[in-house]
């Protein structure tokens, strides 16, 4: 694969010289927007919910075509094809490319759902149903809602972010528990290795459980083997069916609901804010909730809103500095049962509630200067992983994202220069940097308020 990456970025650049087209990032003060999303919900379920048995593959587009990943991608296709599979994939090349291109030649339906990005975002030619997507945040949606299953192979920032998002989404009980399979020894257990080290053991972010989600095989057999064997449902309806079209249609209403009211209260409440993100797991005597207790205080003295997830742990923590600043201090918190309340700190002025994760993240996401991520689990890391995917395609400005804490994060640095980097080139040289190492609030204070 190695020797390969030179002939794989030539072909982007070439190839990308048609396809190039930017999207503005999300701007929460333009009323149109929430008719584009509502759009673009009813587009994709539309889509989706005509298909029978689905498995969605994710992995990098930036292999080349004699490559491990793109080989075993296309025998996944092939295989899952083989078995009365449908494939879903983000519709791009490499592995994307590789896994419809299996698909098709089974005789299977093969799907993109693809996003127009500015360097290496084209529409593969092995697709027999697409739907093209603005907004990211609603793309990911659409790739996880009818999975039966997802393989992932080796990525960049944009795979992690959607593993870690799945992998989440599964931990707190939003989606139903399906095979999560990663093909890749070699990439994946490093990855593996910090989570162990360092989410499981240095912060409790997660439990041995929660990692036993992720099953590591090295072939397309091997994972394809562990889906035929798994219990198989289907996980949208057809909205065709009067029955599915009415709850559809509820649940849009709904979606669209909570953008609309969370789009008001940035409008309305938000300024000059800085989102602080981390576990729920840690107590007031752990050296991290003091770090972001602090942290938030300093950044509050200096005249910034501090914005959370409105929990517990690093979210109390930093809520708390906030507000013994007499800044405000907004959390959005999750609804982790249909309708029900939602577990908030003490220490907020302002709030408020999802039942969707991802309109929430959204509304975590969108109107930050700055990003604190202190040491956190899979939901900390997928928002991570999401923040720098939003830069590096150009769909957020690049802004300070600091990483809070040296010996948690130095792991997953390394992981990310040596093997998403110098191994994989599943990033570009310009993208290992978007982020900062730090270990005291002054550091955060400083960086975040010289800009």
């Amino acid at each position: 694969m190695q020797n390969n990456h030179n002939h794989s970025n030539l072909f982007f650049k070439q190839k990308s010289k048609t396809f190039v087209k930017f999207h503005a990032p999300v701007n929460y003060r333009d009323t149109w927007q929430i008719f584009r999303i509502m759009s673009e919900f009813v587009t994709g379920y539309q889509l989706l919910g005509e298909l029978k048995k689905t498995v969605t593959i994710f992995g990098s587009a930036r292999v080349a075509e004699d490559s491990f990943t793109y080989t075993e991608a296309y025998k996944c296709g092939q295989l899952l094809g083989q078995a009365g599979f449908d494939v879903i994939t983000g519709g791009g090349p490499g592995a994307m490319e590789a896994a419809n291109r299996g698909a098709k030649e089974s005789g299977v339906s093969s799907v993109g759902l693809s996003i127009q990005l500015p360097e290496e975002q084209i529409t593969n030619p092995y697709l027999t149903k697409n739907a093209g997507f603005n907004y990211f945040f609603i793309r990911k949606v659409m790739l996880v809602s009818p999975a039966e299953a997802a393989i992932i192979f080796p990525g960049g920032y944009g795979t992690l972010d959607e593993i870690f998002e799945l992998l989440d989404l599964i931990e707190i009980n939003k989606i139903k528990k399906i095979p999560v399979i990663a093909v890749g020894r070699e990439f994946w257990t490093p990855l593996m290795g910090f989570l162990k080290e360092c989410s499981l053991k240095m912060a409790g972010a997660v439990k041995d459980i929660d990692l036993s989600l992720l099953q590591i095989v090295d072939t397309a057999e091997e994972a394809v083997e562990i889906i035929k064997k798994s219990k198989v449902r289907k996980m949208l309806c057809n909205p065709a069916e009067e029955s599915c079209g009415q709850a559809m249609n509820w649940r849009i209403f709904r979606i669209m609901a909570e953008v609309v009211e969370g789009f008001e209260f940035l409008t309305r409440e938000v300024r000059n804010d800085v989102t602080i993100l981390g576990t729920k797991s840690v107590m007031p005597d752990n050296v991290f909730y003091q770090g972001a207790e602090k942290t938030a205080n300093l950044l509050g003295k200096k005249g910034f809103m501090v914005i959370t997830g409105g929990g517990l742990g690093i979210m109390e923590a930093a809520n708390k500095g906030a507000m013994a600043a007499g800044a405000p201090s907004i959390g959005f918190s999750m609804r982790f049962e249909e309708g029900g309340h939602a577990i908030k700190n003490a220490f907020l002025t302002q709030s408020l509630s999802f039942n969707f994760p991802f309109i929430r993240k959204l509304i975590l996401t969108v109107p930050s200067k700055a990003f604190v991520f202190f040491p956190g689990g899979f939901g900390t890391l997928h928002q991570l992983f999401e923040v720098m995917t939003l830069m590096k395609t150009k769909k957020m400005q690049e802004m300070t994202v600091l990483l809070y804490g040296k010996k948690f994060w130095t792991p997953l640095d390394k992981f990310i220069k040596e093997i998403l980097l110098e191994k994989y080139h599943t990033i570009a040289p310009e993208y290992a940097n978007l982020y900062k190492i730090i270990d005291t609030p002054e550091e955060a204070e400083k960086l975040i308020a010289k800009k």
